[in-house]
């Protein structure tokens, strides 16, 4: 069955999760700007009721959900249809990551669990409310993973795990879609300025001491939200199966079958990393 167009997004319907700041709202920004028509999900309505301000109520509509709340989701998906007719492109995007970091051993249960549950099982009910009217529009899903979906997860876990399985959700959903005229595709931001990386970027001495020493220079340098949302755009036009942003990280990921055993053992024997791991680990730090 053949694709609509995506090259040109006048017009199109695109619901993004987490639109309310970051990575969201900078995509939705560009999209608009594209003539997409926006559906603007988040937690709260601080961030996207401004947007939907700024971009006007004909081609705007502010959604307060939670992407763990299925009900809430189907809501937002009726309220769409309801308003614009159809859903050509959904972009499930909301994250959160734990602030302050520290390891599995001892990371709050209900933390560890509420990442995943936002970050995982978010992504997956966000697209199963979508997916029939993807469907019917011959329409595109895009996933938000990182580039923790492949390298180590050391004080991260719950974020990794949870943006690993994103990785692997986003391919599978992309081969069973085959055929249909609908795509998928994952999107694998590196460090990128926003509140989700101010730890590992200076907010937190530690987190970010163990970046520096864990991460090459050139791979530790952020990027702007708004770097993510043009190579999103990019991504999207041609219905991309893999968005790499910043493009240094593609031999990371395309050769991580040799660098992820390399970076476990040197995790393994690298004593001032673990001096830090450690640290993480005090009460008050």
């Amino acid at each position: 069955m053949s694709r609509p167009r995506l090259d040109e997004l006048q017009d199109k319907t695109v619901l993004i999760t987490g639109a309310g700041s970051g990575i969201g709202a900078a995509c939705a920004r560009l999209l608009h700007a594209q003539g997409a028509r926006l559906v603007l999900v988040d937690l709260t309505a601080n961030g996207i009721d401004a947007l939907a301000q700024a971009f006007g109520p004909d081609r705007a509509l502010a959604c307060v959900a939670s992407v763990t709340d299925r009900s809430a989701l189907d809501r937002v998906v009726q309220a769409a249809l309801q308003k614009f007719g159809r859903l050509d492109i959904v972009f499930a995007n909301a994250g959160i990551a734990c602030e302050p970091p520290t390891t599995i051993r001892c990371m709050d249960e209900a933390t560890f669990e509420r990442i995943v549950e936002v970050d995982l099982l978010g992504v997956w009910r966000t697209v199963r409310a979508c997916l029939p009217s993807i469907l019917e529009s011959r329409g595109h899903v895009l996933v938000t993973a990182s580039i923790y979906a492949y390298m180590n997860g050391v004080a991260n876990a719950p974020y990794a795990m949870a943006k690993a399985g994103v990785e692997m959700f986003g391919r599978a959903l992309r081969a069973e879609l085959a055929g249909t005229g609908a795509t998928a595709g994952v999107l694998y931001p590196g460090w990128v300025s926003t509140p989700i990386a101010h730890g590992a970027l200076g907010g937190h001495a530690t987190a970010a001491q163990l970046v520096r020493l864990a991460f090459p220079g050139p791979l530790r340098r952020p990027i702007t939200p708004e770097a993510v949302a043009q190579a999103t755009l990019r991504g999207l036009r041609s219905r991309a199966p893999r968005i790499m942003v910043p493009i240094r990280w593609l031999p990371v990921s395309l050769l991580r079958g040799m660098f992820n055993p390399l970076s476990d053992w040197l995790l393994d024997r690298h004593r001032p990393i673990q001096r830090l791991i450690r640290q993480l680990e005090q009460p008050g730090r």
